[in-house]
């Protein structure tokens, strides 16, 4: 067997880290910028059930793969994360001196965001155009570009049109459509995650505590960003340019008591 597939991966990574003693911080950022190209692949693990995006790893014409030369289905041009550490020294303030420290001690922050822009996708006619290839792998011609967004009235319209944007395309007939394999580009993603964290000691050991108990507020997707999934991308299909899922999960917050000693 046989494959004269072909892919290749560039990338600028970028990345800044510190600590600040003094005042009890400690961060790290990266920022990658990368383009991933293939002609054949699918997204890591999947799409979430009722996602309502098809991902085809057939060429359109299996006679040219290499008019399926794209962006590959996982790539994602620009991430950027970080993460920051601050320890919250309210013993140091004055107006709480009079506070016990083991009320005001042991407070700490920590933060991590991610943002990623989005993936790229294909459109479907939905229909056997012509006798060669696989079904479902046909792709209709562009007439006119969508206008993406998710900051409609209706946001999860994602092409502008609701029930027309089948409009932006034509479906031909015994032959191939124009439109290239990959050619739009989903939401981008943004997650906002907090942590705030309490250390109280107890007991002694010698001259050092006895251990520590750990209070946690956790606090996933912190301003409850509504990050948007594919759109259903089949141009005969039904919701054809609709998000009905959302990636990642709304705000969540969580407490935990661990006792360290």
């Amino acid at each position: 067997m046989n494959s004269d597939s072909h892919s290749s991966y560039n990338a600028l990574q970028t990345s800044v880290s510190g600590t600040n003693a003094k005042i009890g911080l400690n961060f790290a950022a990266s920022y990658t910028f990368s383009k991933s190209i293939d002609d054949t692949s699918a997204v890591l693990g999947g799409l979430p059930g009722g996602a309502g995006a098809i991902l085809q790893t057939f060429a359109q014409n299996p006679l040219d793969e290499r008019a399926e030369k794209a962006p590959s289905t996982f790539d994602v041009t620009h991430v950027f994360s970080v993460s920051v550490f601050q320890a919250l020294r309210f013993d140091k303030v004055s107006f709480l001196q009079p506070v016990s420290r083991y009320v005001t001690g042991g407070w700490q922050l920590l933060n991590i965001t991610s943002i990623l822009s989005g993936p790229p996708f294909s459109v479907y006619s939905g229909e056997q155009q012509t006798s060669a290839g696989a079904g479902g792998a046909d792709r209709p011609d562009l007439l006119t570009k969508p206008d993406f967004s998710t900051s409609r009235t209706r946001r999860e319209d994602y092409f502008g049109r609701g029930d027309n944007n089948y409009t932006f395309f034509s479906v031909p007939v015994g032959q191939f459509g124009t439109l290239g394999r990959n050619t739009f580009r989903a939401p981008g993603y943004k997650q906002f995650d907090f942590a705030l964290i309490k250390d109280t000691p107890f007991g002694r050991r010698g001259k050092s505590d006895l251990g520590l108990v750990e209070f946690r507020t956790e606090f996933f997707n912190l301003f409850n960003v509504v990050n948007f999934s594919l759109p259903s991308n089949t141009v005969r299909g039904s919701g054809f340019g609709i998000i009905s899922h959302t990636a990642g999960t709304s705000r969540q917050i969580q407490f935990s008591l661990k006792l360290i000693f």
